[in-house]
């Protein structure tokens, strides 16, 4: 097996391991199978409930700066461990305080904190292995453990109706070893390869000629003839070395032992293949953007040193951050839809337990326990489904709408705008509970579409250079907008709530239990579908301006 085998197979090996990781990290969306039981059993209200659920989103949404910053200073390795432990420490408590029938509302908020900045931390690694191992597939790359990410409540809600149905208990004790379990075992699996070069040594033509190794930009098509010839000319030993190569010429001067000179050239061919077969740059490249150290450092037309579609669209061309970023028009048009739509998706995701709790007991009040929490487990994975779906089917309509259409990403959010819609039109006339399921799966597919395309749209509109930041800036507006959504739909379903003798809090009204929520969700809705034909609108007449400064710029 040859080199570039192995470090193909490596690479394989290291996004399965990504995937895996993901599948332990989406297990807050799972919160609705568990926590109706959870709440009755310690006598907690809908609020009290929903805000344990906040915390988780709190835990994966608001930490993603620090998060971005953290995976990027000391890798993606680190994090995973980390978050590994905090999911584990998270999930474990909870299934104590199940057990006792008895806890404190704030610890168990930040016990469910841990769960989502865990899953966070883990699922921020994933996604940077997996594109910094393929930059040349990046979005095929990360839609792996993106959908696992989607597929996280699916695949728990599925493993507990099988070997504890019935049983939240076992079930949160599930979630506490599992998410540890499935993450540590990624761990050592996961590891960043070091990409290949797309510069080659130019031999010498004739022996006068000096015998200096300068490196010349090649297309990516030359460089597979050259593969497929055979040319026993290699990559520059690393990035650093391609990065330099326009810029800092080496002064020619001729070699007075022509001998020692092949040796040496052999030597680093040699420890630059052992390096790529044993990943020891893992450390280099751990650390570094999405984008290569080459592009990094090139900054005017002149200097772009890889030629490519992927390299000379927009997102390498522009690059905003920081205050900038927050004194941009867009990045707070982009910040209130993504704060709208996953506020209306979140609500559902974190309260369709309640729903299916007060259509069943209204629709058949002789309905048990043990199959209330079956048909909340349904509801989850059929949510969990709907998202997966979502994020794969806004992926290739993206660049369907990008490279064929030559339409603006910000469709997809349209798109998006119009599946909550029916998904709140349902929420507020089914009372057949056999029908809720149109409820849980227009709100999955429509939460997956909203995060299946939002990261391209970020990248797109502020530049891939700081897309981790700029990420994490984007994800703080689900925790403003979750917050409002959820608490909300607990006062309204607390006010149509009574308590029994046992204090265990109960609605048997059926669909006015929370009609009043899915009324403003629906109204929200409209709201964000206005937000984001603005925002198509104001692309347009941002491009049509750049297009119009170049054509100046070339006359």
């Amino acid at each position: 097996m040859t080199v570039s085998d192995q470090v193909y197979n490596a690479r394989i090996v290291s996004s399965v391991a990504a995937t895996v990781i993901s599948l332990a990290c989406g297990t807050n969306y799972v919160y609705s199978a568990w926590a109706p039981q959870f709440a009755d059993k310690l006598l907690l209200s809908a609020t009290e409930s929903n805000l344990i659920g906040l915390a988780g989103n709190l835990g994966m949404y608001s930490m993603g700066v620090p998060v971005g910053m953290f995976v990027d200073s000391k890798g993606p390795r680190p994090a995973v461990i980390v978050g590994s432990i905090l999911l584990g420490l998270g999930y474990y408590p909870l299934h104590q305080a199940y057990d006792a029938g008895h806890g404190s509302v704030p610890w168990m908020c930040f016990v469910s904190y841990l769960t989502g900045l865990g899953g966070c931390m883990a699922f921020a690694a994933a996604v940077k292995t997996s594109a910094l191992n393929w930059p040349h597939h990046r979005g095929t790359a990360t839609a792996f453990p993106l959908a696992a990410f989607g597929l996280s409540a699916f695949f728990f809600s599925l493993i507990g109706s099988i070997f504890f149905p019935g049983s939240p208990s076992k079930f949160l004790m599930l979630l506490a070893y599992g998410t540890f379990g499935l993450t540590l075992a990624g761990f050592f699996f996961l590891r960043v390869l070091p990409p290949h070069s797309p510069y080659h040594a130019v031999p010498d033509a004739e022996p006068g000629m000096t015998d200096s190794r300068e490196l010349h930009r090649t297309t990516s098509q030359e460089s597979k003839a050259r593969a497929g010839r055979g040319n026993p000319s290699e990559p520059a030993s690393g990035q650093e070395e391609g990065a330099h190569s326009i810029r800092d010429t080496p002064v020619p001067s001729p070699d007075p032992d022509p001998d020692r000179k092949g040796n040496a050239t052999t030597t680093t061919q040699a420890v630059d293949a052992e390096e790529a077969a044993s990943g020891n740059q893992d450390g280099a490249d751990e650390t570094s953007s999405l984008l290569s150290q080459s592009t990094l450092s090139s900054s005017l037309p002149g200097e772009v040193l890889v030629q490519s579609s992927v390299d000379m669209d927009r997102s390498h061309r522009v690059d905003i951050r920081g205050m900038k970023l927050l004194m941009n028009i867009e990045f707070w048009q982009l910040f209130s839809i993504m704060g709208i739509l996953s506020g209306i998706g979140l609500m559902t995701i974190n309260n369709i337990g309640n729903d299916v709790t007060a259509l069943w007991k209204h629709y058949d009040d002789s309905i048990d326990d043990k199959t209330l929490v079956l048909r909340q487990q349904l509801h989850v994975s059929i949510l969990s489904i709907g998202s997966f779906s979502g994020r794969l089917l806004s992926g290739v309509g993206s660049d369907f709408l990008v490279k064929v259409l030559k339409s603006s990403r910000v469709w997809c959010l349209v798109i998006a705008s119009g599946i909550f819609s029916i998904a709140q039109v349902c929420a507020l006339n089914v009372t057949n509970p056999h029908l809720l399921g149109f409820v849980s799966g227009f709100s999955g597919l429509g939460y997956g579409f909203l995060f299946g395309v939002f990261p391209s749209i970020v990248a797109e509109s502020f530049g891939i250079h700081g897309l981790s930041q700029n990420w994490g800036f984007m994800t703080l507006s689900p925790v403003i907008s979750s917050n409002v959504f959820n608490l909300f739909y607990g006062a309204v379903f607390d006010a149509h709530s009574v308590k029994d003798r046992d204090g265990v809090s109960s609605c048997a009204d059926g669909l006015q239990c929370y009609w009043a929520a899915y009324v403003v969700t629906l109204c929200a809705c409209g709201l964000g579908l206005v937000v984001t034909l603005w925002v198509i609108w104001h692309q347009w007449k941002t491009r049509l301006a750049e297009s119009a400064g170049k054509s100046r710029a070339r006359e």
